[in-house]
């Protein structure tokens, strides 16, 4: 089994030292370098090549976020985890907008960090339903109005069917739940969200969740029930 590369990046010396231990105790996980700005990360994700990043939000020089979107812009992206100590930050929506593919507290446990690293690389995202619902609160709470509109235009795009799965994917849930709910097999769900995401120009699944929520499709399927 290939270990997944992981580049931990932290303004602070002492959490990059505990991420480290850490992480580094885990047989499937190679960690193949360590950064104290978004800047370093980005030289590194140069010549280290990582599949994850877990990023920091708060760090001088270049933060987090911006550092994640330069990193998710390019062709061969790795997938990125950021660091944080909120559940609904303003900053974590702002990170998962720009492809994070989700987010730890900082005072995550152990062996819940390991495993957002090892869903992140396998291609899932890293928010539960229930933290998806508390963040996609915040987004709706902090739309404007253009937000909704232009949401709306993107999904225009989308046909009857890609747009059911985009509202699915937008509740926080998962494929084989997906499948059981609009009667289709897993492989068919997978090629719907592929599909979207290449219309839509989106990086993930959490994407497609905020998006929806912007267009405001999951007030409509409650209104509906």
């Amino acid at each position: 089994m290939t270990a997944i590369r992981l580049l931990l990046v932290d303004d602070d010396p002492l959490v990059r030292a505990g991420l480290s231990l850490m992480m580094g105790g885990a047989d499937d996980i190679e960690i193949v370098g360590e950064a104290a700005d978004g800047a370093e990360a980005e030289a590194l994700v140069d010549r280290t090549r990582p599949d994850v990043v877990l990023m920091d939000i708060r760090m001088p020089t270049v933060d987090g976020l911006t550092a994640t979107e330069r990193l998710r812009a390019r062709e061969d992206a790795p997938q990125v985890v950021v660091l944080t100590t909120f559940h609904a930050d303003e900053q974590v929506l702002r990170a998962l907008r720009v492809g994070a593919a989700g987010f730890v507290l900082k005072d995550t446990p152990p062996a819940e960090i390991l495993a957002a690293v090892r869903r992140v690389a396998a291609g899932d995202p890293v928010l539960s339903p229930t933290v998806t619902r508390q963040l996609m609160r915040h987004a709706v709470g902090t739309a404007a109005d253009t937000r909704r509109t232009r949401a709306r235009e993107r999904l225009a795009a989308l046909n009857d069917r890609e747009r059911e799965v985009a509202v699915a994917v937008g509740r926080g849930l998962a494929n084989a739940a997906i499948a059981t709910g609009l009667f289709m097999s897993v492989a068919t769900v997978k090629t719907h969200v592929s599909r979207i995401l290449a219309k839509l120009d989106l990086n993930n699944r959490v994407q497609i969740a905020l998006l929806a929520y912007d267009a405001g499709l999951l007030e409509e399927e409650r209104e509906e029930r």
